[in-house]
């Protein structure tokens, strides 16, 4: 496969990724007319909606009108991507895509309501977070070696939730299943913040929370971090290390976000709303909002955002298919 690889994209950085900023083309001078809606696959508080909110006034600010974050939660980010899908490709509409509906779900769901590679258009990647391994602090689970210990020595009773089946928390768990030998029940939400919860009140043994979730319970001392599911530590919070440098060598379940749009929608279209996602996350104050948050900033021009995405899709269907994980 041509174009560039997961690796490199997700430790890309914006200079990098795209040698020269895109001039505005003529065509696309009228657009937009009116407001332009993000859709959101998760709920309010997650990561990829904090990730849309930081990003929707500067972006809206480069292309003159208003642009809101809705949020159409369920089906691991399905149902938001079927309403984009049926959107009217004029640039009005968009979707922040993530590793769920742009890489995961093709494998997982019996039955997908879009094709992730024709029925979308790839405008660019924004950026990507690892997620963390939590449970409760009162759990005599201190570190990954106890969890396991405690998975064998209980097949199935430990529980983990998520935000969904399909999403990077719901893999994460399969994973760890993988390559630990061990045997986890997995119990979906609809959303990244109801998973975490579900830990705080103890209904679940564990979650792999994002990290914008998650970052002040663990810091508060309200939930207690075993390690972050990325293959990379983040150095705002050296604390906690991968779990691939404490005893998953490997182990890399990273989100990741990117904006598309309907498919047929117009490349000058496409091009103005790269360059204007580009600029918008160059602004110093959204690129600390989103550090402050354990975000890494990306980019990839369409064409690259379009191999990835096939790339995504082709790595984690070998996942799915050994985890046994099914939906829909």
């Amino acid at each position: 496969m041509t174009g560039p690889t997961r690796r490199s994209l997700l430790r890309a950085t914006p200079t990098l990724a795209l040698a020269s900023t895109l001039a505005t083309p003529a065509s696309a001078q009228g657009f937009p007319s009116r407001p332009i809606r993000i859709l959101v696959t998760i709920g309010a508080g997650s990561a990829a909606d904090i990730l849309t909110r930081s990003l929707a006034d500067e972006l809206g600010r480069r292309l003159g009108q208003n642009v809101v974050t809705e949020n159409r939660p369920g089906a691991g980010g399905n149902i938001a991507g079927d309403v984009a899908r049926r959107a009217e490709p004029d640039g009005h509409t968009l979707l922040m895509a993530t590793v769920s509906t742009h890489g995961i779900n093709p494998a997982l769901y019996s039955r997908m309501p879009f094709d992730p590679v024709a029925d979308f258009a790839p405008i660019t990647l924004v950026a990507s977070s690892p997620n963390v391994l939590v449970v409760h602090p009162s759990s005599p689970i201190q570190n990954l070696a106890d969890l396991i210990a405690a998975a064998r020595a209980r097949p199935g009773e430990l529980t983990y939730s998520s935000g969904g089946s399909g999403t990077s928390q719901h893999l994460g768990g399969a994973v760890l299943e993988q390559m630990t030998g061990v045997r986890l029940t997995h119990v979906p939400f609809r959303s990244a913040p109801d998973s975490v919860n579900a830990v705080l009140a103890g209904t679940t043994s564990m979650t792999f929370a994002s990290v914008p979730v998650a970052l002040s319970q663990v810091r508060a001392g309200a939930l207690r971090a075993i390690g972050l599911s990325s293959a990379a530590p983040m150095p705002d919070w050296p604390e906690v290390r991968p779990l691939a440098e404490i005893g998953l060598p490997g182990f890399d379940v990273a989100a990741w976000f990117g904006l598309v749009a309907p498919a047929n929608t117009p490349a000058p279209i496409i091009a103005r709303l790269h360059e204007a996602t580009r600029e918008a996350l160059q602004v110093p104050a959204v690129r600390e909002r989103l550090a402050n948050q354990g975000m890494q900033i990306l980019d990839a021009d369409p064409a690259g955002f379009a191999s990835f995405i096939q790339a995504e899709i082709a790595r984690w269907a070998p996942i799915v298919r050994a985890s046994g994980a099914t939906a829909g």
